[in-house]
C-alpha cells in the first residue's frame, strides 16, 4: 500500500471505505486493471460485509471474521488510508483535502460516506456501542455472553437482529424503542402480534412506548435512564436508533441533493460529471418507485459495483430495485418497494406464511413476504405489471 505523501495523484478517488466502497473497487476493476485507485475510510479496517456483524457471525461457528471480507484489498494499485476524514472537496481542480496529508488529486471522485449514527446523552464508555463498524462487533462480542445483561436501545434492524442473536448466545437482552409495539410504522399490525410475541417467547424483555433520556455509568455498571425517569441496569448499551445520510461534504461543495441526500442520475452520477455517489446517500431513479434513498445491504453491493464500473467507463443504467431483509430467531421477511402500514392491504396466507400486497389509491407500491420463500425477480415484475384487478393478486406469487 502507497503513503499519500509520496503519492497525490490517482485516477480513482473513493471517500468512504463501507461495503460500497468495497464492491466500486470490484467494478472498477472489472472495466480498468490498473488504474490507481485511493480508499479513504473513518473506520479502522478494509472493507467488510456489514451484516454479518449482527446475524451470521453469531449463529454459524464455521463463519467467521475472516469470511466477512470483501476482499477490495486483494486487488492491484489499490491504496488504503483509515482513520481519516476529508475535509473539502474543491470540484474545479478536481480535488480533495485530507487532514495531515497534502491535496489528493481525482480523475474520478466517488462519495460514499454512508449514515452517522444517531446518539444519546452520556459519557463515553467502551460498553456503550453504536454498532456500526467491525471494531462493535469485536467489543460486543466481549461484552455478551455468561449471562450479560445488553440493553439494546430502538427496535430497528441493528436492534432486533443483535436482541435475536444476543440471546441465542447466552446474554440476557432488554429493548427500549419508542413505538407502542415492536415493529409499530414498519409492519401490518397482525404481523406486528406474531413479530414481538416471538421475541418474548425467546426471553426478550421489551419495554415498549419508552424514549431515552440519558445512560450514565455506575461503577460496575450502567444505568439506563427513560423519559418517565425509569432506571434500568445493564452491563452494556447498544444504541440503535439508526443514522443520519452523511452530506456535509457533498453539500459544501455544492452538489445537488434530494430526500436527504446526493442527487444522482440513473448512472448514479451527481450534478457534477466527475463526482458519483452510491449505497445509503444516494438518491436515485429508481425505474419502478420512482426517486428513493435506501440504507440497505442490496443497495449498497449493487449500487456500488455498478458505480465503479460507470466511473471506469461502462456507462450502464442502474436498474436493480432494491429489496430489504431480515431473519430474527425463526422468522424471515423479505420486501420490496412501500410497505407503509398505512396503506391498504391485500394477505395472501400460505402455508407457513403470508405476502401481503399494499396498496396507495389502488396502485401496487410494495410487497412484504413472510416466512414464505418466493423469487424477487417475480415480484419485481409483479409491482411494473400488476394486475388489472387487485384481488388477482392472490396466489399469483408462486413459492419456491
Amino acid at each position: 500500500m502507497s503513503d499519500l505523501n509520496q503519492i497525490n495523484r490517482y485516477r480513482y478517488v473513493i471517500v468512504g471505505g463501507g461495503m460500497v466502497a468495497g464492491y466500486a473497487v470490484k467494478g472498477i476493476r472489472q472495466q480498468d486493471p490498473s488504474g490507481a485507485i485511493l480508499v479513504l475510510s473513518k473506520e479502522a479496517d478494509v472493507p467488510y460485509e456489514r451484516p454479518a456483524l449482527s446475524k451470521k457471525l453469531w449463529l454459524d461457528d464455521e463463519f467467521t471474521e475472516e469470511n466477512i471480507r470483501i476482499g477490495a484489498e486483494n486487488y492491484a494499485n489499490v491504496t488504503f488510508k483509515f482513520n481519516t476524514t476529508v475535509s473539502k472537496i474543491n470540484r474545479q481542480e478536481q480535488t480533495i483535502i485530507v487532514k495531515d496529508n497534502p491535496t489528493v488529486h481525482y480523475d474520478q471522485l466517488l462519495l460514499a460516506t454512508g449514515g452517522e449514527p444517531r446518539q444519546i446523552s452520556g459519557p463515553a464508555d467502551p460498553h456503550v456501542l453504536t454498532f456500526r463498524q467491525w471494531s462493535d462487533y469485536r467489543q460486543l462480542r466481549k461484552f455478551s455472553g455468561k449471562g450479560q445483561h445488553v440493553v439494546i436501545i430502538g427496535g430497528g434492524y441493528v436492534g432486533t437482529e443483535l436482541a435475536s442473536s444476543l440471546t441465542q448466545n447466552n446474554t440476557k437482552v432488554t429493548m427500549i424503542f419508542p413505538e407502542k409495539a415492536l415493529g409499530a410504522g414498519k409492519f401490518p399490525k397482525n404481523i406486528r402480534a406474531e413479530y414481538e410475541a416471538t421475541f418474548k417467547n425467546n426471553g426478550v424483555e421489551i419495554l415498549s412506548g419508552q424514549s431515552v433520556e440519558s445512560y450514565q455509568r455506575q461503577g460496575d455498571h450502567l444505568t439506563v435512564v427513560t423519559k418517565d425517569g425509569s432506571e434500568i441496569t445493564a452491563d452494556s448499551i447498544i444504541i440503535g436508533l439508526g443514522v443520519t445520510p452523511r452530506v456535509e461534504l457533498a453539500q459544501d461543495s455544492g452538489l445537488e441533493l434530494a430526500d436527504g441526500g446526493v442527487k444522482v442520475n440513473e448512472y448514479l452520477q451527481t450534478s457534477d460529471p466527475k463526482i458519483w455517489s452510491a449505497g445509503d446517500i444516494a438518491s436515485y431513479p429508481d425505474h419502478l418507485l420512482g426517486r428513493q434513498r435506501l440504507e440497505h445491504v442490496d443497495h449498497a453491493r449493487l449500487s456500488g459495483e455498478l458505480v465503479g464500473q460507470n466511473m471506469a467507463g461502462a456507462h450502464l443504467v442502474y436498474k436493480h430495485t432494491p429489496y430489504f431483509y431480515s431473519m430474527i430467531f425463526d422468522i424471515s421477511w423479505q420486501a420490496i418497494g412501500d410497505i407503509n402500514p398505512e396503506h391498504h392491504q391485500i394477505v395472501d396466507q400460505r402455508q407457513r406464511g403470508k405476502i401481503v400486497y399494499f396498496l396507495d389509491e389502488d396502485k401496487l407500491v410494495g410487497v412484504l413476504i413472510w416466512n414464505v420463500s418466493v423469487d424477487l425477480d417475480d415480484v419485481r415484475a409483479l409491482i411494473a405489471n400488476p394486475p388489472a384487478n387487485n384481488d388477482e393478486l392472490i396466489g399469483m406469487l408462486t413459492e419456491k
